[in-house]
């Protein structure tokens, strides 16, 4: 059986891969009395006269909501908030596993960034932290940018910044396996939305002077066919000029990163590149590249975003 189908099977068989259970026995009177009415009025009260109280008294100290709109979701991207839903328990179930943090999936029922943020709003009391998950490009910054704004927890979007730090750590190492520095490197960046943007101002905040970025109509510059988010990376990166797609960016470059679709990298674009290139593809569920063909044409490092595969680099590090 392959990965999809039994992955498939297997959500089949949990019917959801969380479950929560109380902190406490359950079996008697005086537990029901410490646990519920009459003893939990005495907590309430502490929180009402002082509401940093919840973080002693509630779950709230430890619990992160991961909040989506359906609109980005890994690899199939716009698929609403109920096929977001295994995804997003998904990455509950690793916030339990590898930090012991209690998460929750929120899935909301709109993609209006007005109803998002108020949303997110009128529920933060209960948590500690807000993760955003799988919210499309620009939407995604203007929601993360007033959350932060308005909510008094942290705000997190785990497509920029879990992505930008995690890949940012690999391409410094693998400069160094190559004997490259970033700051005379030529990286090339397939993927402007969320990850991407937010890959390239981190680079560039790291010293990355030779930065080329890319989507589906090829790289980006100043005009009408990419958004206001795009259009500001723009003014700061492609410092050479280059015009044309994906297969104009990469000849001669050190590195490419790919966080945009299946396929979109071939064996030739990896021969035009320079000498010992570092290939990131990291596209979900199917990278932009096979690593054994990316390997075959001459790449020194590859890496992926799979967990199946060696190299991984993906926001759940």
């Amino acid at each position: 059986m392959d990965i999809a189908a039994e992955s498939l099977a297997k959500h089949a068989e949990w019917r959801g891969k969380l479950a929560f259970d109380p902190k406490m026995d359950i079996a008697t009177r005086h537990d029901l009395a410490v646990a519920y009415t009459p003893g939990v009025a005495e907590p309430c009260k502490v929180i009402a006269e002082n509401p940093e109280a919840a973080y002693d008294y509630t779950l709230k100290a430890n619990t992160v909501a991961v909040v989506s709109d359906g609109s980005a979701a890994l690899g199939p991207g716009n698929i609403g908030p109920e096929a977001a839903m295994p995804v997003m328990e998904g990455k509950a179930a690793l916030f339990k596993a590898f930090g012991g943090v209690d998460a929750f999936p929120i899935c909301l029922d709109t993609q209006d960034t007005d109803e998002i943020v108020e949303t997110v709003i009128r529920i933060a009391p209960a948590f500690g932290g807000i993760n955003l998950e799988d919210i499309a490009a620009p939407r995604c910054f203007e929601v993360e940018r007033r959350l932060k704004e308005r909510c008094d927890i942290p705000v997190f979007h785990d497509d920029q910044h879990g992505t930008a730090i995690v890949l940012a750590a690999a391409l410094k190492n693998a400069l160094k396996v190559v004997k490259k520095d970033i700051s005379t490197a030529r990286l090339v960046i397939n993927g402007a939305g969320s990850a991407g943007i937010a890959i390239a101002n981190f680079l560039l905040s790291l010293g990355a002077n030779d930065l080329i970025v890319c989507d589906r109509l090829g790289i980006i510059d100043e005009s009408d066919n990419f958004n206001s988010a795009q259009n500001e990376l723009a003014k700061r990166t492609n410092p050479r000029g280059v015009k044309g797609t994906l297969k104009d960016a990469v000849k001669d470059a050190d590195a490419f990163i790919g966080v945009s679709a299946k396929d979109v990298l071939s064996q030739d674009m990896v021969h035009s590149m320079n000498c010992d290139p570092i290939v990131f593809a990291m596209a979900n569920p199917s990278p932009e590249i096979d690593p054994k063909l990316a390997l075959e044409a001459g790449a020194k490092i590859v890496a992926t975003g799979r967990s199946d595969l060696p190299n991984q680099i993906n926001n759940l590090l």
